[in-house]
């Protein structure tokens, strides 16, 4: 798992835990993030073995793309068949609120088509193509389990699109136009890079976004980082709930392989 901003609560699940601080691991970079804890945390949640990412690196931080996904490969290399990935997002679409869970179902990668790719550069053909296809990101077995579980216990929830923009600044009106027209429905500064570098190695993917405001055209919030995690603080129970509930679903999918 990758816990994003204001979810690092999550982390709580992890039973039996070992936690080893980011500067402990080579070449791992760290989060200037308030709150971005800076560990991995290994263990067990409702039985299945698990590694925790307690708060990832940005692109906006001055990391490269390959650099803010290096957390990826650290779990690639200790064995994971299955990555989700969670972040804060402002909701783009109006049927949503803050505290709605989105399980997203395709992304647009904005500073990837603008060529900070985190797989620019020599590949090594011992972990992925070197062009490999994207266009199943969100492994859609995956999403069914989370609409299920996430229907099951009655938790806040929607599909969409998560569009990935650099940051550090919040969007512009024109900016959010444009991002809703373009077909998005929330907005945030991370994911993508570490999705595309888990589905480049064959890895799953989950991704669950945690509307923490409201990011509508016509009418932006004045935001700052602050605001968004106390938006978080609602919706967060939501997001662990699930994956609490979704951990044996995800483990013997992937036994069934």
């Amino acid at each position: 798992l990758v816990l994003g901003s204001g979810l690092g609560g999550v982390a709580d699940l992890v039973e039996d835990a070992v936690s080893v601080p980011y500067e402990e691991i080579p070449d791992m970079p760290r989060s200037t993030v308030k709150s971005h804890a800076g560990r991995l945390v290994l263990g067990t949640i409702s039985g299945v073995p698990c590694v925790v990412m307690q708060g990832r690196a940005h692109f906006y931080e001055g990391h490269s793309m390959a650099d803010s996904t290096f957390g990826v490969r650290v779990m690639q290399a200790l064995g994971i068949h299955t990555l989700v990935v969670t972040n804060a997002s402002g909701g783009i679409n109006p049927a949503y609120r803050a505290g709605d869970m989105m399980i997203i179902s395709d992304h647009i990668f904005l500073p990837g088509m603008a060529g900070h790719h985190p797989l620019r550069g020599p590949n090594d053909d011992s972990v992925g193509e070197r062009f490999p296809a994207i266009v199943d990101a969100y492994t859609p077995s995956l999403r069914a389990l989370a609409r299920k579980h996430s229907a099951e216990a009655g938790l806040p929830w929607h599909e969409g699109v998560y569009v990935m923009v650099s940051g550090p600044s919040f969007e512009t009106s024109a900016e959010l136009h444009f991002l809703r027209v373009v077909g998005a429905d929330a907005v945030g500064m991370s994911t993508c890079a570490e999705v595309i570098v888990a589905r480049h190695a064959g890895t799953r993917v989950l991704g669950v976004s945690l509307v923490a405001n409201l990011a509508f055209p016509d009418a932006p919030e004045i935001l700052t980082h602050e605001n968004v995690l106390v938006g978080m603080q609602a919706g967060a129970v939501h997001v662990t709930s699930l994956v609490r509930r979704i951990m044996p679903d995800l483990a013997m999918s992937a036994a069934k392989k």
